[in-house]
């Protein structure tokens, strides 16, 4: 297998995924972290259709890129125009760069319903507008959109596009499952007959519609194609693109494409989670290599083997891609899963004796009730300490009150909108009793800044402190508002974040219990004294 080579089109196809907006600065950020990964090409964008992909391009001149190339994108020209005289291609060559793709119908049935034109103008308007772009000195990428599809409905047209963007200058043919219904064996045979149709290079674009867009990226590298289409955590239109972040350790750990170097492979799960962190999406924690879930261990029983093997349960070793294994704690959880994530937290239980089967007994025993510790570290290092014969806890809750009122104007009765919420806190440190009260906006910030009230004045170091999210789950819907419900809290102190949670049936209360853990779990960390 030759060299393959690396082309991302997040910033373009990407960004077309439901509820994601890149800003031109996202953009140029995003592009730098993919350079410095070893992709060989970015696909800016589309600046004919909006100012802000005209921006990048003018922007990203100033790029200092080592080893990508970035690409302009735009499609062939319109049917029945002269392509001296079309916007797109005219925005194209302004731009200045030296590489563009240009999309263009490769299915007939997709050419006569919607370009509405004929099989042979659409020819045309494929060679007219490769051999501009060629006159005018850039590198052009042909995107044949609906090639499989096309392929299926008519071969011999769809291949003739191939051969007649080929002859018209195209420096590589992408085939594109647009529609991403296609399947392995499909691509494969496609792919299979395009290489023997045309002398110029293959790509491949395919969409995740049918789940299967990595695989048929794959299979179709097998088959011969050498430039490879996808967007980091396979963000795109409806299912998504292939998943570069899949298919880049596929290439590089299974089948020996050493498409990037190793300290590049390890960079691939930091611009996962940089490039979710700018689509302001919540990072996608089952996705493969770079998830955070991608090498965690929950059963007992795979936990036992992961410590006498590390390779037992994980097909790759997870550093190399930039991840790490982790050991979850959960009603399934085994002594060993305790033993080892405690080790993994800096904290010690012993392996023989009662205290790690009772501190199993009491996780089991919560998650019963509600709680979970996958995803709230903080509250399971404060079982651990709890568990300890000789720990004494640093201020214990002994009641609280709050009340919501809904105010109205004395004279009028009338309601006036505004809401207040008060809690009363009783909080014993060293054996004296601290009675506070405080408003808030909302009963758990009243909560909270009552807690704290009476905590400060024996723990003035906790004023850094601070919460920065809150997520309520309904644990059973069907019993409406007398569900069950967990609380999970995000603090942080400027420095590091942590998280607790809490369970009840009454959400005040779950918020409670999250809450005075977030703060004594701060305290005992940082072994803050009075």
């Amino acid at each position: 297998m030759g060299k393959i080579y690396l082309y991302d089109t997040t910033l373009r196809d990407g960004s077309q995924k439901e509820g994601v907006s890149f800003s031109v600065v996202d953009k140029l950020e995003i592009a730098r972290r993919l350079d410095d990964m070893g992709i060989n090409y970015i696909e800016g964008g589309w600046p004919c259709s909006n100012p802000k992909d005209a921006e990048f391009f003018q922007k990203a001149k100033e790029l200092k890129l080592k080893n990508a190339k970035i690409v302009v994108f735009g499609s062939t020209r319109r049917a029945n125009t002269r392509a001296e005289k079309d916007n797109n291609l005219l925005v194209i060559i302004e731009t200045g760069l030296k590489h563009a793709c240009l999309v263009g119908k490769s299915s007939e049935l997709q050419v006569k319903q919607v370009l509405e034109t004929t099989p042979a103008e659409n020819l045309t308007m494929i060679a007219d507008s490769i051999r501009y772009l060629k006159k005018k000195g850039m590198t052009v990428f042909f995107d044949a959109e609906h090639f499989f599809d096309g392929f299926k409905d008519n071969s011999e047209y769809s291949l003739q596009c191939l051969k007649t963007a080929a002859t018209a200058g195209a420096d590589c043919l992408v085939l594109c499952d647009t529609n991403g219904g296609a399947l392995p064996k499909e691509v494969t045979q496609a792919v299979k007959t395009a290489k023997k149709a045309t002398y110029v290079p293959l790509g491949i674009h395919a969409h995740n519609d049918g789940e299967v867009a990595v695989a048929n990226t794959l299979a179709a590298i097998e088959a011969g194609v050498t430039f490879v289409q996808g967007t980091i955590n396979g963000y795109g239109e409806r299912c998504g693109n292939a998943n570069l972040c899949s298919i880049i350790p596929n290439l590089k750990l299974k089948m020996g494409v050493n498409c990037v170097s190793n300290a590049q492979l390890a960079k691939i799960t930091e611009i996962s989670r940089f490039v979710s962190e700018a689509a302001n999406l919540t990072p996608e924690t089952s996705l493969p290599y770079v998830g955070s879930s991608a090498f965690s261990h929950k059963a007992g029983y795979h936990v036992s083997g992961v410590t006498k093997w590390v390779d037992s349960y994980q097909h790759v070793d997870p550093a190399k891609v930039g991840n790490h294994q982790n050991v979850v704690v959960s009603e399934l959880s085994g002594k060993g899963n305790i033993i080892y994530k405690a080790k993994e937290r800096g904290l010690k239980v012993p392996a023989q004796g009662k205290e790690a089967k009772k501190l199993l007994e009491q996780i089991k025993l919560q998650e019963s009730r509600g709680f979970q510790y996958d995803n709230a570290e903080a509250s399971f290092d404060l079982l651990v300490h709890r568990a300890q014969s000789d720990y004494k806890p640093l201020f214990e809750l002994v009641d609280f009150m709050v009340v919501v009122e809904k105010r109205r104007r004395p004279s009028t009765r009338k309601d006036t909108g505004e809401m207040l919420s008060e809690a009363m806190v009783k909080v014993k440190v060293d054996g004296k009793l601290m009675h506070t009260a405080a408003e808030g906006n909302g009963p758990v910030n009243a909560l909270d800044t009552a807690l704290r009230k009476a905590l400060l004045q024996f723990y003035p170091a906790l004023e850094v402190v601070k919460l920065i999210d809150y997520k309520v789950r309904i644990l059973a819907e069907s019993t409406g508002t007398e569900s069950q419900v967990r609380v999970l809290i995000e603090s942080t102190d400027g420095t590091e974040e942590w998280r607790t949670v809490g369970s009840s049936t009454d959400i005040i209360e779950a918020s409670w219990l999250a809450l005075a853990d977030g703060l004594e779990y701060w305290l005992l960390k940082h072994n803050k004294k009075k």
